[in-house]
């Protein structure tokens, strides 16, 4: 899996972490997953015309110790499809600056 880990996190960087996300973001079924969701036209030519599979989302896992995003387009209501695919170039720029100003904004050196 394509992913990328914050590491190395404090017990208070984990709960800043855990504000920023349930406030943001929708929290997912399991603890500590929780899901960015993509905007529309951001969709990659294998995800348009999938309205049934939407909404697509990238992962974000908040373990113990790390924060890891998934670099995956999921969708949220079909796991084998073939619009589920890694990011295309401007999605992972969509990620990767939402993860960078959350570290900004909650002050995570890790």
């Amino acid at each position: 899996m394509r992913q990328f880990v914050v590491d190395d996190l404090s017990k208070a960087e984990m709960d800043n972490l855990e504000s920023y996300l349930q406030d943001r973001l929708d929290a997912g079924a399991m603890d500590g997953m929780f899901w960015l969701n993509l905007p529309d036209d951001l969709l990659a030519e294998s995800q348009e015309g999938h309205e049934d599979c939407g909404p697509f989302c990238f992962g974000f896992e908040l373990t113990r110790d790390k924060l890891i995003v998934e670099l995956l387009v999921r969708s949220r209501s079909n796991m084998h499809c073939s619009c589920i695919a890694h990011a295309t170039g401007d999605q992972r720029g969509f990620v990767l600056s939402f993860l960078d100003k959350m570290l900004l904004d909650e002050q995570i050196r890790a």
